[in-house]
């Protein structure tokens, strides 16, 4: 039996339980992200889709990606929270993002990887030991 993590919105009005642990954990300094996140940078968990359940509606944006490729940034419609990001690469795959800072527990949480470093805001020291590539 695989272990599970469990997560949600702001107002709890969408919840989520995730096979863990995840398959890999990362980090994105790409604009689109730092847009949708309000923040620096965006912290997900990429998980077998198979592995992910959710209760309670969600909206969903449709973005596009450097590459041209629909990006699906899914969303509390109540209260914002970004919760799941998908694309179709990702569907082909078998697997699916999640925002890392909605799940219940994060003190654990250790990125290996940081995508699209060269938009890192110039202030953001990397971590020690962690893998980055200028683009995806």
């Amino acid at each position: 039996m695989s272990a599970t993590r469990s997560g949600g919105c702001l107002c709890g009005a969408v919840r989520y339980e995730a096979a863990w642990p995840p398959l890999a954990l990362v980090v994105c300094h790409c604009r689109n992200c730092q847009k949708q996140s309000g923040s620096a940078l965006s912290v997900v968990a990429m998980v077998a889709r198979n592995g992910l359940n959710v209760t309670g509606e969600m909206a969903m944006f449709e973005d596009r990606g450097s590459s041209g490729q629909a990006v699906y940034r899914h969303f509390c419609p109540a209260c914002g929270s970004p919760l799941v990001t998908d694309t179709p690469a990702a569907q082909a795959e078998g697997h699916i993002f999640i925002k890392a800072g909605t799940l219940d527990e994060t003190a654990d949480l250790t990125p290996t990887v940081h995508f699209w470093s060269c938009r890192a805001q110039h202030w953001f020291p990397f971590p020690e030991g962690t893998q980055r590539l200028e683009t995806q």
